[in-house]
């Protein structure tokens, strides 16, 4: 079954890093990431700018409505995802344990809906 994990921390944080500490971060992300191609349990995934960079589409009374930033006010920000193969759930958070950031902020996992063809 394939699940996404979406990973979110607090932007704040990131920018309080150092260079160095971001570095290291994104070298953890890397070698996570390596790893987990490598088992056949990551299909695809990506890292995103920052939310500051991030426009919201939306269609109202049929004409499009844009604005600067994410949806949602929120205190932690949408930075990356892993789209993972999985046998089940419980595989699918042991994956995402594993993931660096989760130390900084959260991974929420969903399952991925198949639509009809």
């Amino acid at each position: 079954m394939k699940y996404v994990c979406l990973v979110y921390y607090d932007e704040k944080i990131i920018r309080d890093m150092s260079e160095q500490q971001w570095l290291d971060l994104n070298k953890e992300c890397i070698a996570f990431g390596e790893q987990v191609r490598g088992s056949g349990h990551c299909i695809g995934g990506n890292a995103l700018q920052m939310t500051d960079t991030a426009s919201t589409v939306r269609i109202r009374a049929g004409q499009l409505q844009l604005s600067d930033g994410p949806f949602a006010e929120t205190k932690e920000q949408l930075a990356g995802f892993y789209l993972m193969e999985a046998k089940d759930l419980n595989e699918a958070i042991q994956l995402a344990g594993r993931i660096p950031p989760a130390r900084l902020g959260s991974i929420e996992i969903r399952p991925v809906r198949e639509l009809p063809k």
